[in-house]
């Protein structure tokens, strides 16, 4: 049986994905994202809540979420607000906690190189840790990043995450404290099972232990929000010596 000609659009080192396939792998990445976008929903409507209680508005709340789609920044933000607001310390909180999205980003490198960078580039700015971690853990057994899987996840997640935290905002001078209701702890038990995911053994998570120890310690010890960056600076520098000895 004779084989078509091969075609530059055939080329087995860059496949031509049709668009009912793109579609396809769009879908799967927000089935994917469902759990996720279902543990968003309680901590989201906390954070609009808590956002409420200190005077923003909902569009002050949706444009807050939307430009920066990092929720444990934007907690960190809110707690930190007061009326007129210490803009230099909530920036340079955020800055500090959003930190972790340079590691983030270039663990994605290996698994992006087939992309150009007007491609991953703008892909990136809906990279949050539950689209970070459902597209590493697809791009490895793959061998690289579906795009439109991507999308798919960081598609629904954002919506959901922006959508559900206005809501909070709209509903919590009614409801009043939603924290009574436990609904923060969905923030910790998203987080338990992306680490779950991310498991690799006792000694790989060592900067874990350090981190969490530090943190710990610095918010019985000192005031404020001292514990956010005391913690992540700890988990850095303990991931850097541990990286430096090879063991």
């Amino acid at each position: 049986m004779h084989s078509l000609p091969s075609t530059p659009s055939s080329s087995s080192t860059h496949p031509v994905v049709l668009p009912s396939g793109k579609w396809r792998e769009a879908l799967r990445g927000l089935r994917a994202s469902l759990p996720v976008m279902l543990g968003f929903v309680p901590f989201a409507l906390v954070l609009g809540a808590q956002a409420a209680q200190k005077g923003l508005s909902v569009a002050e709340l949706a444009l807050m979420t939307g430009l920066n789609f990092a929720g444990g920044s934007e907690f960190a933000a809110v707690r930190l607000w007061t009326s007129p607001p210490h803009l230099l310390l909530i920036v340079g909180m955020s800055l500090l906690i959003n930190c972790r999205h340079i590691l983030m980003g270039a663990a994605l490198v290996p698994y992006l190189r087939h992309l150009r960078r007007r491609q991953a580039l703008p892909a990136l700015f809906l990279m949050c840790d539950e689209t970070w971690a459902l597209a590493l853990a697809d791009a490895r057994a793959r061998g690289r990043i579906s795009m439109p899987y991507y999308l798919g996840v960081a598609a629904g997640l954002y919506a959901s995450w922006v959508v559900f935290t206005a809501t909070g905002a709209a509903l919590g001078p009614a409801i009043g404290d939603m924290e009574r209701f436990g609904f923060d702890m969905a923030f910790t038990a998203v987080f338990l099972v992306l680490l779950k995911g991310m498991w690799k053994g006792v000694r790989a998570s060592r900067p874990w232990l350090v981190s969490l120890v530090a943190s710990a310690s610095a918010y019985l010890l000192l005031p404020g929000a001292w514990h956010v960056a005391i913690g992540a600076l700890a988990g850095l520098a303990a991931a850097v010596y541990w990286a430096g000895r090879h063991d």
